[in-house]
């Protein structure tokens, strides 16, 4: 999970980049899925949820391949602060 922060005036700059960036990280192996959401009452945040098969699998897979400074290029220029990324395990879901 990370909470982003883009510049203010660049969103649809790094929305752009993020679908481009999503192809990155799907090639991962280990990636299940992602999802980017829009803060409603800021429209410069963002919320990146991903999820891995282990915590490895992003940690040391991704972190430390190829693919990962493709995804820095393309994407961590928009940040500001630098987001704080932290890792999550699923106690409950429910879905209607």
């Amino acid at each position: 999970m990370a909470i982003l922060q883009v510049i203010k005036g660049e969103e649809v700059y790094f929305e752009k980049d993020f679908a481009m960036a999503s192809q990155i990280i799907q090639s991962i192996s280990g990636y299940i899925s992602h999802s980017l959401s829009k803060c409603i009452e800021a429209e410069n945040k963002y919320l990146l949820l991903v999820d891995w098969e282990k915590l490895e699998d992003h940690t040391i897979g991704f972190r430390t391949s190829e693919a990962y400074l493709e995804w820095k290029k393309l994407l961590h220029h928009y940040y500001n602060p630098f987001p704080v990324v932290e890792h999550y395990e699923m106690i409950l879901e429910n879905r209607k």
